[in-house]
């Protein structure tokens, strides 16, 4: 069954999220092909949307559940590289799948939220770092954060897919999206509380997929 067990095991775990079972898998299948094709994930949200932002990216760019040991080509490029430390380095890198969160670059949002307009801080990282291939993830519990919706336009834009993590109706962030994960509720942190465990769902996938040994 591969990377398929982790999504059977949530909806065992949470059957209240049976309803957007199919949505997870769309969800997943459009970060599989990023990452096949090489590219990478951006990823942004307002407060507790913002922590997970950056939790996606930690279970993504190193071990999450499992030990990612660089391929044995790189083992011997960084002994060429650095005799001294290559070894090291071997036994201690991880494989990542690249994934950026637009929430930590203080220097860079505080001057634009300055120079120009905080609403458009996401968009103006998205112009930036994004190219067609890659995807924009937008954690959005209403679905209606205009930060969000402006970055999904220009990712659009970018030719990048857009996937939306939201809630209650889904919001204008369900029809911006490619595919919208919309949990069946209402109260903020319900949603939120949802969330959590289809992304960590969503990074096990990728996980078993890219590094199955």
């Amino acid at each position: 069954m591969g990377a398929e067990k982790y999504l059977e095991e949530l909806i065992r775990r949470y059957p209240v999220l049976a309803p957007v079972k199919e949505n997870i898998h769309r969800a997943y299948q459009i970060l599989e092909e990023c990452y096949q094709e090489g590219g990478k994930l951006l990823v942004a949200g307002n407060g507790g949307s913002c922590a997970d932002s950056e939790h996606i990216v930690g279970e993504l760019m190193k071990g999450f559940c499992k030990k990612r040991r660089v391929p044995e080509d790189f083992a011997k490029a960084l002994l060429k590289a650095d005799a001294k430390r290559g070894g090291q380095l071997a036994e201690a890198l991880e494989g990542g799948l690249a994934a950026i969160a637009l929430t930590g670059h203080p220097g860079l949002s505080t001057a634009f939220l300055n120079d120009v307009d905080g609403a458009y801080i996401y968009a103006q990282q998205i112009y930036g770092y994004g190219k067609e291939g890659d995807v924009f993830l937008g954690i959005s519990t209403s679905g209606n954060a205009k930060n969000i919706l402006y970055a999904a336009a220009v990712a659009r834009a970018k030719g990048m897919k857009v996937i939306g993590l939201t809630g209650k109706d889904g919001g204008e962030l369900s029809g911006a999206a490619d595919v919208a994960v919309i949990v069946p509720d209402k109260e903020t942190y319900r949603i939120q509380e949802l969330h959590l465990p289809i992304y960590h769902t969503l990074c096990l996938m990728l996980e078993e997929r890219f590094f199955p040994e």
